[in-house]
């Protein structure tokens, strides 16, 4: 009865598809983006051989854009009860599955070819009877477009419910070493107390997507809340061998929160997002181990003027005046400075 962990792409697809394929009575699969074949095979043969499928899908990005049309035809075709989800969030950005209502998988990761090989992501999987029927619980809510109320001690961290909250105090209560895989640090809230994490002595290590990777809209609070971060020094980094996608939070070598929660405002006040705080030694073990790995395959993200003027100029569409940056170094450090004539 834990918690265990699999970390994308060292350990494949195959402790997902392993799951499918021992499935005896039931799988609740919501999912952002659906569209790996052998995943969607996967499903339909669990369909095939008498399992109770039902698949939740967000059913457009914020663009209008929507990528599961071919999994819900699939699936349908094949006799699987698919549905939007809920219409009460913007979006239904959780990726997970439940299995036999015994076993949950948490999930970072969509069921794309590219986040199975490409991204660094992860899944906890909890074998704790409550935690997957509590998992269960908000399924069938949004399922049915009902309201979900967690329940206050549980270690599921549920968006729009309790997430900002969880993070804030996962945070607030950290006392020696934090690291932080995430694609967005834009929540002013979230910001603040990893602030207050460096001021009493907290080393904080993050690592973040490159400036150019981020939405035109969501710019200034993007750039800004990385440079207040390197500001009050915490080190900030980027990966060089792989795609950074997961979203994971490791605390003191002994807590960690893994799940679909980006650190922006959007995630924790409009989405349905899903993460897990677990304790287990094993998990936290090999979560702080894949951190230093990958820390170690990293560098530094330089986010002075210059640099994220270069930066910006890789992607169309992004306003680097938003940011009031200055070509000259030497006038960008009188102002900086504050000297006055």
């Amino acid at each position: 009865m834990s918690h265990t962990l699999i970390v994308l792409p060292d350990d494949t697809a195959a402790p997902i598809l392993s799951a499918i394929h021992g499935a005896q009575e039931a799988l609740n699969i919501r999912m952002f983006l659906f569209t790996d074949t052998s995943l969607i095979e996967a499903v339909i043969a669990a369909h095939q051989r008498g399992v109770k499928v039902r698949v939740m899908l967000n059913p457009a990005r914020r663009s209008g854009e929507s990528e599961n049309e071919e999994a819900r035809e699939l699936l349908t075709g094949a006799g699987i009860e698919v549905r939007d989800s809920n219409p009460a969030f913007d979006l239904t950005h959780q990726k997970s599955m439940v299995v036999d209502n015994s076993t949950g998988f948490v999930e970072s990761l969509n069921w794309e070819p590219k986040d199975l090989t490409l991204t660094r992501d992860y899944a906890i999987v909890t074998t704790r009877g409550h935690e997957a029927a509590e998992m269960v619980d908000c399924f069938d809510a949004d399922w049915d477009h009902q309201e979900f109320t967690p329940p206050p001690a549980s270690p599921l961290i549920w968006c729009p419910n309790n997430g900002r909250r969880r993070v804030a105090e996962f945070i607030d209560s950290t006392k020696h070493t934090l690291w932080l895989q995430n694609e967005r640090y834009q929540d002013q809230v979230i910001i603040e107390r990893l602030v207050r994490a460096v001021t009493r002595g907290v080393k904080v290590h993050i690592l973040a997507k490159p400036p150019h990777s981020l939405k035109p809209d969501k710019l200034i609070e993007g750039v800004g809340g990385l440079r207040i971060l390197q500001d009050v020094g915490a080190k900030i980094h980027t990966l060089k061998h792989l795609k950074l996608h997961a979203k994971m939070l490791l605390a003191d070598g002994k807590r960690a929160i893994v799940g679909s929660i980006n650190l922006a405002p959007g995630s924790f006040d409009s989405r349905r997002e899903l993460a897990i705080e677990t304790d287990s030694p094993e998990t936290v073990a090999r979560l702080q181990k894949t951190a230093a790995h990958d820390w170690s395959l990293s560098h530094s993200l330089d986010l002075s003027d210059a640099a994220l003027l270069a930066d910006l100029k890789k992607r169309e569409g992004l306003n680097p005046d938003q940011l009031v940056l200055y070509e000259d170094s030497e006038h960008w450090g009188y102002h900086h400075n504050g000297h006055h004539g």
